[in-house]
């Protein structure tokens, strides 16, 4: 049976179905400083570490260590030469006339010299160690550790600090005891040198014993039972040929000794040993104190917890 005409009549096709609009692409108005390359970015903040500054530690911390000691100097450079000035008051009066060891050079001229070592060592030492050691009580000696600042660097401003101070309060000295002798400056080539050398030398110690102690007493007992007995028994207030043989030859063990002895040579021309022989000496203690130092804070030793 045929299907009604109408049913074969065809359906009208329907319209294509429109494609979706598409999106509409980004325009040129984004940001160039973020759509910029990496390549093309800032060079000073892109910089790399390694060539920060060189040097530049070393300068901050040398400068920390300078202001540390300035910044109370009436206890770190004034009080020292007041005392110096009480041992020459004392000493000259009571040996003045009595006592001559070089021909033709009185007692309170000869004394000056060593009061004036005398502080330069003994306020290299302090200033090393207390710095040091106040750092680990106190606790910021992190800030110190923490910035990428070499064991060489620690070494170097540390003991330059050392010595700029004993200079200071030697110079100090002495200017103020001249007014009571002005001893003769025949060599003072020879008087700078151990004078600095030795600043060094007792710089370096002072670190040492600030790495070593490990509080505030450890420092006295070492400043005690060492530095200032092996100071008095250098020649400071006499000469060694003044001595029995026995403590003649013991004093030649001192390295103190060397160096006030050398430091005094620069003033009068003349020594007790040798200024060759001291300048070896004292110029082989402080190489090997330094390597021994330099070693212990590459370690970290009693710095690195």
């Amino acid at each position: 049976m045929n299907a009604p005409n109408e049913l074969k009549t065809p359906m009208a096709a329907e319209p294509p179905l429109a494609e979706p609009a598409a999106a509409p692409r980004p325009t040129a108005t984004v940001d160039p400083v973020v759509a910029r390359p990496m390549a093309t970015a800032d060079p000073v903040v892109a910089r790399p570490m390694a060539t920060a500054e060189l040097g530049s530690g070393f300068r901050t911390l040398l400068y920390k260590e300078l202001l540390r000691f300035w910044k109370v100097s009436a206890q770190t450079v004034t009080a020292p030469v007041l005392t110096a000035l009480l041992y020459l008051l004392i000493f000259s009066h009571v040996l003045e006339g009595r006592v001559q060891v070089y021909d033709g050079v009185g007692y309170t001229a000869f004394l000056i010299p060593g009061l004036v070592m005398m502080s330069v060592l003994q306020n290299a030492f302090a200033n090393s160690s207390s710095s040091l050691i106040q750092s680990k009580v106190t606790g910021n000696l992190v800030f110190v550790l923490l910035p990428p600042i070499s064991h060489l660097e620690f070494f170097g401003a540390y003991v330059l600090a050392a010595v700029v101070r004993g200079l200071a309060v030697g110079l100090g000295v002495l200017l103020v005891t001249m007014w009571f002798a002005i001893p003769p400056f025949k060599a003072p080539l020879w008087a700078l040198v151990f004078a600095v050398l030795g600043s060094g030398l007792m710089g370096a110690v002072g670190l040492f014993a600030g790495i070593w102690a490990e509080k505030f007493d450890h420092i006295a007992a070492f400043q005690n039972f060492f530095i200032l007995p092996a100071t008095f028994l250098s020649g400071v207030f006499y000469s060694i040929h003044s001595l029995p043989p026995f403590w003649q030859a013991t004093s030649h063990f001192n390295p103190f000794f060397y160096m006030i002895d050398g430091f005094r040579h620069g003033f009068f021309g003349v020594s007790d040993v040798s200024p060759w022989l001291s300048l070896l000496v004292v110029g082989g203690s402080f190489a090997a104190i330094s390597l021994a130092i330099v070693s212990l804070l590459k370690r970290g030793y009693k710095l690195r917890h």
